[in-house]
C-alpha cells in the first residue's frame, strides 16, 4: 500500500502504459482519475480496477479539459498528491520531410503542449498545500526515443526530447517547494502505438525491433505500473529530475 491515502490523476489512462499505471496505483492505494480521449475505454479500466477510479472524457490539448480533469480529483477524491502525464501520439515511420503539418500540430498538441497546460494547472495548486507539508508529484511519460532516435521518427523522437529537458528544467525550478518532477522512457510496447512504431505488425518487423533490447521483450503495462509507483511513492522522496529508462537496456 505504497500509495496509501494518495490522490492521482493518469492521463492515458484507458490503454496501454496508462492502464498499467492505474491498475497499479489502485492496487496500492491509490484513488484514480483515470482520463482518455476515449471515455468507454477508461469506463473499461474503472470496471476492472472498482470504485477506487473514476472515468472521464479528457483532451489533454485543451486548457479547459486539463482544468476540469483536475477540479474532478477533487471533488471526487480530495485535493492531488500525484498527476502522471502519459497521454501521447505517435505517426507512422516516413523521412522526415514528409510528415504532414497537421501530424506535426497533433503530435505539438498532445505530447508537449499538454505538458505545458497541465503543469500551468497542478502547479498552482500543489504550491498552495506546501504550508499543509504536502509535497506533490508530476511524472511525464518520455521514452527512448528521446535519448536513442529511431530513424524515420524524427519528429516523434523530438517531442519526447522535449518531455525529458522539460520534466528536468521543472524538477530544478519546483524543488524549492517541495514538487518532484521525474520521467519514465519505456522502450516500445505491447500497446495500441506499437504498430505506430514499427509501421507494419508482422514477425520480422517485430524481431528487428526485439533485436535492438539486449532483454530480449518489449515494455509492458505492468513494467511501467511498477516503475511509476516507486518514482510516484514516498519511497522516491529524494529522487527528482530523474529521466529513468524502463527499456530492457536499449539505451545502453
Amino acid at each position: 500500500m505504497r500509495l496509501e491515502g494518495k490522490v492521482a490523476v493518469v492521463t492515458g489512462g484507458g490503454s496501454g502504459f496508462g492502464a498499467g499505471i492505474v491498475r497499479k496505483f489502485v492496487a496500492e492505494g491509490a484513488r484514480v482519475i483515470v482520463a482518455d480521449l476515449n471515455l468507454d475505454a477508461a469506463l473499461d479500466v474503472v470496471a476492472a480496477v472498482g470504485v477506487n477510479a473514476r472515468a472521464l472524457r479528457v483532451d489533454v490539448s485543451l486548457a479547459a479539459d486539463v482544468r476540469t480533469m483536475l477540479d474532478a480529483a477533487e471533488h471526487h477524491f480530495g485535493p492531488l498528491d500525484i498527476l502522471v502525464n502519459n497521454a501521447g501520439v505517435g505517426h507512422l515511420p516516413q523521412p522526415l520531410e514528409s510528415l504532414p503539418e497537421e501530424e506535426f500540430d497533433r503530435i505539438f498538441a498532445v505530447n508537449m503542449k499538454a505538458l505545458y497546460l497541465a503543469l500551468r494547472e497542478v502547479v498552482p495548486r500543489f504550491k498552495a498545500r506546501k504550508k499543509d507539508g504536502i509535497k506533490g508529484v508530476v511524472l511525464n511519460m518520455a521514452s527512448t526515443a528521446g535519448v536513442s532516435p529511431r530513424p524515420r521518427l524524427a519528429w516523434y523522437n523530438a517531442s519526447k526530447g522535449w518531455v525529458i529537458t522539460a520534466t528536468r528544467a521543472a524538477a530544478v525550478e519546483l524543488a524549492p517547494f517541495g514538487v518532484r518532477v521525474n520521467a519514465l522512457n519505456p522502450v516500445a510496447g505491447e500497446t495500441p502505438m506499437l504498430k505506430t512504431f514499427m509501421g507494419q505488425d508482422t514477425p520480422e518487423v517485430r524481431a528487428r525491433f526485439l533485436a535492438s533490447i539486449p532483454l530480449g521483450r518489449f515494455s509492458t503495462p505492468e513494467d511501467l505500473g511498477n516503475a511509476a509507483c516507486f518514482l510516484c511513492s514516498d519511497e522516491a522522496s529524494m529522487i527528482t529530475g530523474v529521466c529513468m529508462e524502463v527499456d530492457g537496456g536499449r539505451c545502453i
